[in-house]
């Protein structure tokens, strides 16, 4: 059946998504050299479990330490510690943090414990990449699910083993970045683009009425601050950050054989081509036949499976296809009666062949 529209079959998706190229403000496109989130780590013990913690060394020889600062020597031999669980934590620390600033953290099993439900983080020390502690977490873990049952029967919802100490962690030491008193800034797009970043250099300056904003390379455009500025840099990028860029997306299509799925930008084009499109469908039938045998003989009943296999091949049209836009190039391909799965394969070829005008990305 022809369609005009994207076909949805079974379980597989196709999905026709149109980017149209617009304007988007300067702060979803682009951040400053320098303002930047960093993440965090740590060892620590959740403790409190109700016998679903681990036994590895790790964790006797935390518990061992974790006493000794206390005041406590304790042999990590004699510790029984089916009730803790040797735990990473993780944490994102936003730009420009200051001293008690509450963070999320995030606590995973690395032993083998079955479950942090009901546990508490002990006071975890969070470094940075340069060893330098940034912050310390605690509390209460929260999982958001649970797991319940045994002898070979149970339920489990969520991942039992990774949960969250939300506002768990508090920042200890900030970083030290001098924005207030910069003489230039650089801009960094997220996703490099000469047309973009051209386009943001003349935004820019448009506003500053002046030529303060270079573009140097595809991802970087760099900013001299005008002198009315000078010491007041956040006014300056409260101004700029929230002027609209106009953007250009590439031609690109995207697909994802492990579900079915097709998205295709709205600059993909398709040169004059013929297509064959054909499909084989293989049926399979098995019937059971009984043979029985004489009366008062010595043989037996017995089951005969016979398998009967038959192939079809629907017929194949050559059908001409090309397409100057999204919409012909969608109601070009769904004319054939393909599915998400064909789409992929009819892709591929027009790749190699070089009719499809677009960049083919398969996850």
């Amino acid at each position: 059946m022809k369609k005009a529209i994207a076909i949805v079959l079974s379980a597989f998706i196709l999905m026709v998504t149109p980017i149209l190229a617009g304007a988007e403000r300067l702060k979803d496109i682009a951040f400053v050299e320098g303002v930047r989130e960093n993440q965090l780590v740590g060892f620590g013990l959740v403790v409190g479990l109700n016998g679903t913690g681990d036994k590895g060394k790790a964790t006797l020889q935390g518990i061992a330490n974790m006493l000794s600062r206390m005041g406590l020597r304790v042999n990590p031999k004699d510790i029984k510690a089916k009730n803790v669980a040797a735990v990473m934590v993780t944490a994102t620390l936003p730009p420009f943090p200051r001293p008690g600033l509450k963070l999320d953290a995030t606590v995973s099993a690395i032993g083998d414990a079955k479950n942090l439900q009901g546990g508490t983080l002990l006071m975890t020390p969070l470094k940075g990449p340069d060893g330098r502690v940034y912050a310390v977490a605690q509390g209460p873990v929260s999982i958001g699910g649970f797991q319940a049952g045994g002898g070979g029967t149970g339920v489990q919802k969520n991942h039992p083993t990774v949960g969250r100490v939300p506002e768990g962690a508090i920042v200890e030491r900030d970083i030290y970045f001098d924005i207030e008193h910069k003489k230039k800034l650089k801009l960094i797009l997220k996703e490099p683009d000469f047309t973009v970043a051209t386009n943001t250099m003349r935004a820019i300056n448009s506003v500053l009425k002046g030529s303060y904003a270079e573009a140097t390379d595809p991802s970087t455009v760099v900013l001299r601050v005008p002198e009315d500025y000078n010491g007041r840099v956040v006014e300056l990028m409260r101004l700029i950050e929230n002027i609209n860029v106009s953007t250009d997306t590439p031609a690109r299509v995207v697909i994802n054989e492990k579900t079915g799925t097709v998205v295709i930008g709205s600059n993909v084009r398709i040169s004059p081509v013929a297509i064959a499109h054909g499909g084989l469908t293989i049926e399979i039938s098995t019937t059971y036949g009984v043979s029985q045998p004489e009366p008062f003989s010595q043989g037996r009943t017995t089951v005969v499976p016979q398998t009967e296999v038959t192939a079809k091949e629907k017929e194949a049209h050559l059908i001409q296809v090309s397409g100057t836009t999204l919409g012909e190039v969608v109601r070009a391909l769904n004319s054939m009666g393909v599915t998400p799965r064909d789409l992929i394969a009819i892709l591929q070829a027009l790749k190699a062949s070089g009719a499809l005008k677009a960049e083919l990305e398969i996850l």
